[in-house]
């Protein structure tokens, strides 16, 4: 399937499918809606909301485990390690992927030079050029586990703290979000873990309470009206 790199409305890049008119991130803009759905609603919420405040993982070997349903272009990835860094928290990461975007691809996206972090590039580079299948660690504070394999594979049990869910639209695949990938996705959770996506569609809500997530609706990121958030 055609991939064309296409600069969103923040002016950070993402990947568009002519085909299905889908594009890897909102054409609002990339950055926005990860840092909206994924870390605020998503990191930061589970650190000051459910396990009271991030001091507790300055203070523990454990920090927090996360899941990324679509590992993609890796921003969500690197932006969880730039917060990783910010917040002096150790995240144990784990992305899964059944279509890995090429290096090609990788060099002509922005992330690093429009979040303008110390050693952004040196650690962007990193994400994507460490092997699959092994676990690495990229800094002190955040190591990565990319797993080549489809959504419904995912067979983790009482593992992770918070998913990231970010999978197309069900638009174009409905079957990634059907109850059978969500009561997989309750599974891998650790109690009282949370779940966030971009999406807000009613059969998506309806197929997460199904499988015993308690659901709410949250404000989307600019361009989206509302998002979904479940939990554990």
């Amino acid at each position: 399937m055609e991939r064309k790199i296409v600069i969103t409305g923040d002016g950070s890049s993402t990947i568009h499918l002519p085909e299905w008119d889908e594009q890897y991130h909102s054409k609002h803009g990339a950055i926005q809606e990860a840092y909206h759905v994924f870390i605020k609603h998503g990191l930061h919420y589970y650190c000051n909301s459910v396990s009271k405040g991030v001091e507790v993982f300055s203070e523990s070997r454990e920090g927090v485990s996360i899941l990324e349903i679509g590992f993609g272009t890796g921003l969500n990835a690197f932006i969880s390690l730039l917060e990783a860094e910010k917040l002096a928290i150790h995240i144990d990461y784990a992305g899964v992927e059944g279509y890995p975007v090429t290096m090609k691809e990788i060099n002509q996206l922005n992330y690093a030079k429009e979040l303008n972090f110390d050693k952004s590039q040196e650690y962007f580079k990193k994400l994507h050029s460490i092997f699959w299948e092994e676990k690495h660690q990229i800094t002190s504070c955040f190591s990565l586990l990319k797993q080549k394999k489809f959504f419904d594979e995912v067979e983790d049990i009482n593992k992770f703290n918070i998913i990231y869910f970010d999978a197309f639209g069900a638009r174009v695949q409905p079957e990634l979000w059907t109850e059978k990938v969500f009561k997989k996705m309750y599974n891998a959770l650790k109690q009282k873990g949370v779940l966030v996506t971009y999406s807000a569609k009613g059969s998506v809500r309806r197929a997460m309470q199904a499988v015993g997530f308690s659901v709410e609706k949250l404000p989307g990121p600019p361009g989206k009206r509302e998002m979904l958030r479940a939990t554990k």
